[in-house]
């Protein structure tokens, strides 16, 4: 059994549900309706020092951290809509990485990311609010997995990327 270092998995490993009821569809979207405000609490916690600081060897800042966020869950919403108005499109990757060590990740303000993600998600909870149940069975294609992922199942693991990257930072926030 493998095991998981709570420095880089402090909520856990992300576990696809094999069904997504309508209580955990709400559970989901509550948690992303309430990540900016948690996100920010942490993220305006963390002193310079702490947002130059990672929460693992060789791993992201937590300044960077905020900023991939931002990038990460404009992906999904993007991603999303793509999935809502054509049939099973194949979606774009990025380089999380790559994007991660653009001067605006590595040192830029993460006021302008913690504003960004309260407006975004906003338009995502909003989205998705507005969602049928047959809307949440749409799927976009990724083409670097080689997988199909209905609405349902990207919603769950945005769910859980947001409070995975806020516990990062809870543990950098801690030392």
């Amino acid at each position: 059994m493998e095991t998981l270092s709570p420095r880089i998995y402090p909520i856990g490993k992300h576990l696809k549900p094999d069904f997504i009821s309508a209580e955990m569809r709400k559970s989901f979207i509550a948690r992303l309706e309430t990540l900016p405000a948690r996100l920010k609490q942490t993220a305006e916690a963390l002193n310079e020092k702490q947002l130059a600081s990672s929460y693992r060897e060789n791993g992201w800042t937590a300044r960077q951290i905020v900023h991939h966020i931002a990038d990460s869950h404009c992906n999904m919403y993007i991603r999303v809509k793509l999935a809502l108005t054509s049939e099973t499109p194949t979606i774009n990757p990025y380089d999380e990485n790559k994007w991660s060590e653009f001067p605006d990740g590595k040192s830029g303000d993460i006021q302008i990311s913690l504003s960004m993600i309260e407006a975004l998600h906003h338009r995502i909870v909003a989205t998705l609010k507005s969602l049928s149940e047959d809307h949440f069975k749409r799927t976009y294609i990724h083409p670097q997995y080689q997988t199909k992922s209905s609405i349902d199942e990207v919603l769950a693991l945005y769910a859980w990327h947001g409070d995975h990257h806020l516990g990062q930072l809870q543990v950098i926030l801690n030392d």
